[in-house]
């Protein structure tokens, strides 16, 4: 073993102790590295996207530019644009939320009951497959062109990514550690509280991330069939007068929606990595 003098040994603790330092940051600095990569490529790409038609690289009114398209949401924005979004926020929480409150335990239940999943597999493998715009004209026959029709169609777009992303969670719990549980006596309400249901959240936190794509989907296909108010419906009106800036500040809105909300959700999943066994 090396003798160090005490002044020595100061020193190369004081190394270790920044050096530990240093290494406990760059996870830290990597993911702002990230981060900052990810801004400057989209400020590239919105510069080209500005840059392409004023150059006469494309047809402004196929494209539009950025600058255009703020202007157009300035002008929309005094003439009730958000009156639109509201009522597709209206329409996209309602119906999410229903996906999420009936999908999650629903998804559970059937993942932890092996006869109920074999009963009702067909028709979720059914209906998870059958398009949902098909299903909208029967909504609109049902319940009207207002807001709960779009509420149906968001529902029933959004539930089956996260019914069967949770059912799928629920069975692929360790035997091992079921195995180890059942030795040490531990009843069906325990194991599900402490294996099944912390084993689960990562993939109920995926199957939300699907689902917030397909209930978007929702909301604009629904809103451009038949409604009379909506993102949707003013990029119809749009497109129908071939105003192609609104029409991109709809598009542009649900892209930030999506992103912001499946930054939520992967926030989220993070903050539930703890549940999961260290490795």
């Amino acid at each position: 073993m090396a003798i160090y003098p005490i002044e020595e040994k100061s020193r190369l603790g004081s190394n270790r102790t920044l050096a530990a330092r240093v290494a406990a940051l760059w996870p830290r600095a990597h993911r702002y590295d990230h981060t900052l990569l990810g801004w400057l490529t989209l400020i590239a790409f919105f510069a080209l996207w500005e840059l392409a038609p004023a150059l006469g690289l494309v047809k402004p009114l196929f494209i539009s530019s950025p600058s255009r398209i703020f202007k157009a949401a300035l002008w929309l924005a005094e003439r009730g644009l958000w009156r639109d979004i509201q009522v597709s926020a209206q329409e996209f929480g309602i119906g999410f939320g229903l996906a999420v409150i009936i999908g999650v335990p629903l998804g559970m239940l059937l993942g932890w009951n092996t006869p109920l999943r074999a009963m009702f597999n067909p028709l979720i493998s059914a209906f998870h497959a059958t398009p949902r715009v098909a299903l909208l004209p029967l909504l609109i026959l049902w319940l009207g062109i207002g807001i709960s029709s779009k509420i149906a169609i968001v529902f029933l777009g959004s539930i089956f990514p996260i019914l069967i992303t949770v059912m799928a969670g629920m069975r692929t719990l360790d035997e091992n550690l079921l195995k180890c549980a059942r030795s040490f006596g531990a009843n069906d309400r325990q194991i599900f509280l402490t294996l099944a249901l912390p084993s689960t959240v990562p993939f109920i936190i995926a199957g939300m991330r699907l689902a917030v794509g397909r209930a978007l989907i929702g909301v604009v296909v629904g809103e451009l069939v038949a409604s009379t108010a909506g993102i949707g419906h003013m990029m119809s009106i749009a497109s129908a007068t071939f105003q192609t800036d609104k029409v991109f500040v709809g598009i542009l809105i649900l892209a930030s929606a999506g992103y912001s909300l499946t930054e939520l959700l992967t926030w989220i999943e993070a903050h539930f990595e703890r549940w999961r066994p260290q490795k």
